[in-house]
């Protein structure tokens, strides 16, 4: 059986963790809060964004005008920042080299669908993933169903086998999905969570890059012909 390649994309296979500080940054200042850098937002950042934005002093009042009208205040400082962002070193050579070898790569991503495949079109890499699975729209963003149970339902669907099913992901929770579902667990730093952060969640792999991927997945019996 060929693997199933679940990848992140914010902070995995898109290096935007600029972005995001960039984001994160626009929005404090938008309501008078000192700025932070990229250690500081490394250490708190959490998903939904809500958490991130408590843990840096803003009020619930501030977080909910953040999350008026589908986040579009983090929407319009975010997208047009992403667009400039680039592929994660090795991540273009991986998805062609899996797409090739007729593994399964797949994204697993707390963004939005429509801006994430306008992202893979812009990079050219459209064609080596497989499916998109991510919230429909803005509205319902962190509150329909979860990426956890999002992978679950498809690995279910299409009768895919979790214990050849890789997670790889820049985030704690990658890590809690990987262990709920059975799966391989592996964190790739330099994304938008500390290396400490992520050696605590316990994933059984943790890289630095895509090229690191490889030798990983050859391990466990897979892609060796190359």
């Amino acid at each position: 059986m060929k693997p199933v390649l679940a990848f992140d994309w914010n902070g995995t296979l898109l290096d935007d963790a600029h972005a995001m500080l960039q984001t994160t940054n626009a929005i404090l200042a938008h309501f008078g809060h000192a700025t932070i850098d990229m250690a500081t937002l490394r250490e708190h950042c959490d998903v939904p964004l809500s958490i991130l934005y408590r843990s840096l002093g803003m009020s619930q009042q501030e977080i909910a005008a953040v999350d008026r009208d589908g986040s579009a205040l983090f929407h319009d400082i975010y997208e047009p920042l992403a667009e400039k962002a680039v592929l994660r070193d090795g991540a273009r050579g991986m998805l062609e080299l899996a797409h090739r070898e007729a593994a399964l790569p797949i994204i697993v991503s707390n963004h939005i669908v429509a801006p994430l495949r306008t992202q893979l079109m812009r990079l050219g890499i459209s064609d080596y993933i497989k499916d998109v699975l991510a919230f429909e729209n803005r509205a319902t963003q962190y509150k329909s169903m979860s990426k956890g149970e999002r992978l679950r339902l498809y690995l279910q669907k299409n009768r895919l086998d979790p214990g050849c099913t890789f997670i790889i992901g820049d985030m704690p929770v990658e890590m809690d999905i990987a262990r709920d579902l059975g799966l391989k667990s592996i964190s790739i730093t330099g994304g938008f969570v500390s290396d400490a952060r992520l050696r605590a969640a316990r994933p059984d792999y943790t890289i630095s890059n895509h090229h690191e991927l490889l030798p990983i997945l050859q391990g466990h019996g897979f892609l060796r012909g190359v």
